[in-house]
């Protein structure tokens, strides 16, 4: 007997529903290469310098953050990379806190700064991005955490 009734039921159901209309695989592995982010910032709670030094940057590393810099104005693929990365990571620090018995809360999961010289109108909608109306951040900052 399984130990997720509604996992198989749920696996089951829909392969009947999708079959007649193409090829349907169940529990597919899915095996990722390996992928190194540019940067993984960490902050240090007791900092010699404040981070209003750094400006934008040290705003942008308040916290735990990616930062992944482009040199040309990036497109679609490079975002979703950039994701994948992130989600990655994601992965990763909730199987090492599975391990330790402990709990990661979202404000322990980084955020991800893909800087970019420009970028398109049609790209930022297509992640719904939006501009901070809030005046805490300069024109072309999108900090959507």
């Amino acid at each position: 007997m399984t130990r997720q009734p509604h996992d198989q039921f749920a696996k089951q159901y829909l392969t009947e529903l999708l079959t007649p209309h193409g090829q349907v695989q169940i529990s597919r592995e899915v095996t990722s290469e390996v992928r190194q982010v540019d940067i993984w910032f960490l902050p240090t709670p007791s900092v010699s310098t404040p981070p209003e030094v750094l400006g934008l940057l040290g705003q942008m590393a308040s916290t735990a953050c990616l930062l992944e810099p482009f040199r040309n104005a990036i497109g679609i693929m490079a975002v979703r990379n950039c994701l994948l990365k992130l989600f990655a990571l994601y992965g990763e620090l909730q199987r090492q806190a599975r391990r330790e018995k402990n709990s990661v809360s979202e404000s322990d999961l980084p955020c991800l700064w893909i800087l970019s010289p420009s970028c398109s109108t049609k790209l930022l909608n297509g992640f719904a991005a939006k501009l901070d109306d809030s005046g805490d951040w300069v024109k072309g900052v999108s900090p959507d955490q």
